[in-house]
């Protein structure tokens, strides 16, 4: 899922506006690190919820992963 395009294209306008100088467009530069940063912490929080106390994946969670990555029957 994406996120923070929103603040990554207002940076990018802000760029764009600047000639690619980052000094005027600090300001958007730091709500997107910042906006990356809280959505990583999500993420490795969501992560950390999905194992068990052992580390391991639930069963539900390998079932699902392998039925995305599903294993090569024949060989090319």
């Amino acid at each position: 899922e994406a996120t923070c395009i929103t603040e990554m294209s207002v940076m990018m306008a802000c760029w764009k506006q600047n000639d690619f100088n980052d000094t005027p467009c600090a300001e958007e530069i730091r709500m997107f690190y910042d906006c990356v940063a809280k959505a990583e912490k999500e993420r490795k929080n969501q992560n950390e919820d999905t194992m068990s106390s052992r580390g391991n994946l639930p069963s539900s969670k390998v079932n699902k992963l392998l039925k995305r990555f599903p294993q090569i029957t024949r060989y090319i």
